[in-house]
């Protein structure tokens, strides 16, 4: 069996990171008295909120691609791209935790490394067909 340790390693940092935002909307829930299951309230929680949200449906559409690239196309460039899009995703959080109109940056790296994990990917699994 090949070992995969630098995806493996990213989709454990992912649940990580995960387990942070939903943490961070746990605290903001305390903070401002939100009841479950009211997703609304005080502005910070909603962004909290938010965040989790957005994290959690970029990962279910990274997870995949990090694999299929890492599979069929480099390991490596899966590791890189992938730690890429791991520190755009904190770096996102943290920036709209702050202030969210500052959250861009960070989203818009992530997408270019989603992209290129994808594009490259089927790439790998296209080339691997018809070679």
């Amino acid at each position: 069996m090949t070992a995969y340790p630098g995806p493996s390693l990213l989709t454990l940092a992912c649940s990580l990171l995960l387990f942070a935002c939903t943490a961070y909307v746990g605290r903001c829930r305390i903070k401002f008295a939100i009841k479950a299951p009211a997703t609304s309230g005080h502005p910070q929680f909603e962004i909290a909120y938010r965040i989790q949200m957005n994290t959690l449906e970029n990962t279910v559409a990274f997870l995949p691609v990090l694999w299929v690239f890492a599979l069929n196309t480099s390991e490596f460039w899966a590791t890189l791209l992938g730690s890429a899009w791991w520190l755009a995703r904190v770096w996102y959080a943290l920036a709209y935790a702050r202030d969210p109109k500052t959250r861009g940056a960070g989203f818009g790296l992530s997408m270019l490394c989603f992209a290129a994990l994808g594009l490259g990917g089927a790439w790998g699994v296209l080339r691997g067909l018809l070679g």
